[in-house]
């Protein structure tokens, strides 16, 4: 909502056709919603409407009135969700309250914008937060796909209109849960929509704890890091690029201010790299920084089939950026050498970033993890601000008898924009800022086939025994991909 503009302000960089759909209300009013589809479990969408204020025609009343059946319906209603005081405040046009951990209850308790009706479709077969049956089990959600995949097209009933109404479509981007039945229900998904769009560019992001929340019972751990196997089994290889991204970084800097039970929290930490990373798919073809989802896959995956990505990013005051990069340009005049505002690069010339959302450290029983030299394949990196270029040895990804890793950046004016709905997890300041520079960067590595490893080695005595060998086959061949051509000399992971 934040980068869309009207006549007679300029234009924003952002693309509206990529971020919006136009349409027309019931009373004529022109509407843009988000080019989405949204799965959810029975009641939680909280107070969210699908047939909000835009789409609204009749009353009950009349509803009841002009109905075909022969006899008067009877209509039961469930005990109301008290509306959010934010949500109160938004759409009376008030200035909005502070939010709060505990106030969020909801993702729509401080959503902004309205989405079409056929935008949410409400999976009432499963119950948030029900004990009785539960939404956690990998084959629950598999389960729950194939049978209504049985009943109905999914994708001509939710997708397709979508689909249709887009020229030129980049591909589609997908984010789920993995780690619980979403990696199951999304597996499923995939696999027919790769059936359905066979070449078409698909990005999936894969959300979760992936059994690194040490707050969590072994047992539901256990059966986490399962889910998230299976799941990065089918996902890798039906996905063009496959991100995981854990709720909770492997290390954090100190800007960082996280409540980690709040999903809000954990949320905002994922939208802010998420959103910066695939900025230049959204941006107006003739802004500097554009580039398409392909353009951007084929920097990290110049074999075909390095599917999987690791995402990092760091964020900083872009004020606090443009000062030290006029001392950089100061101290250039005499000869000296200007580094990235978050720390030197390596010699292969990526940046280290703050917060890495992929390695988890996960543990063998019995064995003892090797440090083992990480060699890079490939980097794509979106910068937002003056962050600067970091000096060492990388080549472009076209540049196939250059030296050093495959290295593509993407710079924008474009900064983050902190919304009123944004909690305040980066602490750069005295104040609360209205906008950040933001670095992220999605790496293909070596460091990949090592997490894979470990978890087939770990997760395979979990499962039965038709599961466990097509699971470690996959997993096995997908770790292949980022040792093929290369090797140190501490190939052995893992020491008795």
């Amino acid at each position: 909502e934040s980068y869309f503009t009207y006549a007679p302000e300029p234009e924003s960089s952002v693309d509206h056709d990529v971020l919006f759909r136009p349409g027309i209300a019931p009373d004529g009013t022109d509407t843009f919603t988000p080019r989405a589809l949204v799965y959810d479990l029975k009641g939680a969408f909280g107070t969210m409407k699908r047939v909000n204020a835009l789409y609204e025609s009749q009353s009950d009343s009349e509803f009841m009135d002009s109905a075909l059946w022969p006899s008067k319906p009877i209509v039961q209603r469930r005990e109301p969700i008290p509306s959010s005081s934010y949500q109160d405040a938004l759409n009376a046009g008030l200035p909005l309250p502070s939010l709060s951990p505990s106030a969020v209850r909801y993702w729509s308790d401080y959503a902004h914008v309205y989405y079409h009706p056929k935008s949410l479709v409400q999976l009432s077969e499963f119950q948030v937060n029900d004990t009785l049956m539960p939404f956690e089990s990998w084959d629950v959600g598999m389960e729950l796909f194939s049978k209504l995949e049985r009943e109905v097209d999914l994708v001509d009933r939710d997708l397709r209109p979508f689909m249709e109404e887009c020229d030129g479509i980049q591909g589609l981007q997908i984010l789920t849960g993995v780690d619980d039945a979403w990696g199951g229900w999304t597996s499923g998904w995939l696999e027919r929509l790769r059936d359905e769009y066979g070449k078409m560019s698909i990005w999936t992001w894969g959300l979760g704890d992936q059994g690194g929340n040490p707050a969590v019972p072994r047992e539901r751990r256990l059966q986490q890091m399962a889910n998230s196997a299976r799941s990065l089994n089918v996902l890798a290889e039906q996905s063009s690029v496959y991100v995981p991204m854990s709720n909770r970084p492997l290390t954090a800097p100190r800007y960082l201010q996280m409540d980690w039970t709040s999903p809000w929290h954990v949320g905002a930490l994922h939208s802010a790299a998420f959103e910066t990373m695939t900025m230049p798919s959204r941006l107006r073809s003739s802004e500097a920084g554009h580039g398409t989802l392909t353009v951007l896959e084929d920097a990290i995956n110049s074999t075909g089939k390095r599917r999987v990505a690791k995402l990092a990013f760091s964020t900083a005051d872009p004020d606090a950026l443009a000062e030290r990069s006029e001392r950089q340009e100061d101290k250039g005049v005499n000869g000296a050498s200007s580094k990235t505002q978050n720390g030197d690069a390596d010699d292969s010339g990526v940046a280290e970033f703050d917060m890495d959302l992929f390695s988890r450290e996960y543990r063998v029983p019995g064995k003892r993890q090797k440090e083992k030299t990480e060699h890079v394949f490939g980097r794509v990196e979106t910068l937002r601000g003056n962050w600067g270029t970091p000096e060492g040895k990388s080549r472009d990804p076209h540049d196939w008898f250059g030296s050093g890793p495959a290295l593509q950046r993407f710079t924008t004016s474009q900064l983050f924009p902190v919304l009123s709905s944004f909690p305040s997890i980066f602490e750069l300041g005295d104040s609360r800022k209205d906008k950040l520079a933001v670095q992220a960067g999605l790496t293909t590595s070596t460091s990949v086939a090592g997490q894979i490893r470990t978890l087939d080695e770990i997760v395979r005595r979990l499962l039965d025994s038709d599961s466990r060998e097509a699971m470690s086959n996959g997993l096995q061949s997908l770790a292949e991909e980022y040792e093929e051509g290369w090797s140190d000399d501490s190939d052995t992971d893992m020491d008795d």
